[in-house]
């Protein structure tokens, strides 16, 4: 069995460590690390019913050496990174001192640039090579499930992708007027960011949010779905190298659009420091103070999710449209987790990724993403573990 270091105790955190107190015949013991101790205090007596061993650290995840004196003090099979991206950087160069394996579920981020690309970490293949252990990336529900979709359709079901359309929508309501469901800056950076979609062997950009399209998706219904560049593409592009176009789109409502249109006019949502009573303050951080904690949202939020993959290629010869997808309600996830269906749909797949680890299923020496492994074990573990999916072989395509 299995010891790990869990970085973070936030709301995917707080999933992702039940998950795999849970998992009691995989996972022996669980290290739990954040800045904020008192949150992971909760979380480890959130898992004392559980036969699995948790312990409680308090941690700087940016710090390297605090995080190599953390691995040296425990020596685990895994450092699960369930933190924020930022820290993506710091804890791999922690896991490469120390020869251990490494995990997360986000591409990582600079908070002084507009934009996050897997090439700030792929950078780091030969290193962990040479330390003998790998690094898995993005192994959330997209990026990560999304990518096991699309590899589970071409091993299955095709000969060539063509296009790959992957929706995310959300139908659940948390009563506010305006909130994020997930951490307030990674979540209006993405969304305030041009458009990006892969088609013909390069990048398209398109304005924010200018491209949408209404889609009618199973227990959620009609949502306006926008395009909008989310990371998962560029590995999709680069491990699918034949597809001739992939996009993503994700859900909004009309109400939340007018608040995000209002704060970005007035500079709210800029990562850029301004001078405030003598000191230099960054309005998106001190607009995530201001708004709801999306921790705080499990309890208000009804409805579901409906995340998803549209795949059309050629399957000996004939073209084939392959859809295939999860529903997750949200008060049934907090009813399990104490964390809304947006954290449940992240930290479950964070738990399989390290399962799949830790117990040699997947195996390899370097930096890897999702697709480069056999998609077969992820998606049987999926249905096992709260997330179960379903196909359909006659979707309607985006057609923009």
């Amino acid at each position: 069995m299995a010891k790990i270091i869990v970085v973070g105790s936030g709301a995917v955190a707080t999933v992702g460590v039940q998950k795999c107190a849970q998992n009691y015949h995989v996972f022996q013991e669980i290290v739990v690390a954040s800045r904020h101790k008192e949150k992971v205090m909760e979380l480890v007596e959130k898992c004392s019913k559980y036969p699995t061993k948790v312990i409680a650290e308090q941690v700087d995840a940016e710090n390297v050496d605090a995080m190599v004196q953390l691995i040296n003090k425990y020596h685990p099979d895994l450092v699960m990174n369930l933190a924020l991206p930022y820290t993506n950087v710091p804890i791999m160069e922690a896991c490469i001192a120390t020869h251990t394996h490494y995990m997360d579920t986000a591409c990582a981020e600079v908070r002084e640039k507009a934009g996050f690309e897997y090439g700030t970490q792929w950078v780091y293949h030969e290193r962990f090579k040479k330390a003998g252990c790998m690094a898995l990336l993005g192994s959330g529900f997209d990026p990560g499930v999304t990518s096991v979709f699309c590899m589970y359709g071409k091993k299955h079901y095709f000969d060539t992708i063509d296009f790959i359309d992957i929706l995310d929508a959300n139908g659940g309501n948390h009563g506010y007027p305006f909130a994020t469901n997930f951490n307030t800056e990674i979540n209006i950076r993405e969304i305030t960011m041009k458009g990006r979609f892969y088609e013909a062997g390069h990048w398209v950009e398109t304005a924010p949010l200018s491209l949408k399209h209404v889609y009618d998706l199973d227990q959620v219904g009609p949502k306006d779905m926008y395009l909008m560049y989310h990371e998962e593409l560029e590995s999709l592009a680069k491990f699918i190298p034949e597809v001739k176009r992939a996009r993503f789109f994700m859900s909004f409502g009309a109400s939340y659009l007018n608040h995000l249109h209002v704060l970005e006019g007035i500079g709210m949502t800029s990562v850029k420091p301004i001078k405030f009573q003598g000191m230099d303050i960054v309005p998106l951080q001190f607009l995530k103070a201001v708004l709801p904690d999306p921790a705080s949202l499990g309890p208000r939020t009804k409805g579901k999710t409906n995340i998803g993959c549209i795949l059309q290629g050629h399957k000996d010869g004939q073209p084939k449209t392959y859809y295939v997808y999860n529903v997750c309600d949200h008060e049934e996830a907090y009813q399990e987790t104490g964390a809304q269906a947006i954290a449940y749909t992240t930290g479950v797949p964070a738990m399989i990724g390290a399962a799949l680890i830790v117990t040699g299923v997947w195996t390899g020496k370097g930096v890897f993403n999702m697709e480069q492994f056999n998609p077969d074990p992820f998606m049987t573990m999926l249905n096992e573990w709260g997330l179960p999916w379903k196909e359909n072989f006659n979707p309607t395509l985006i057609d923009l």
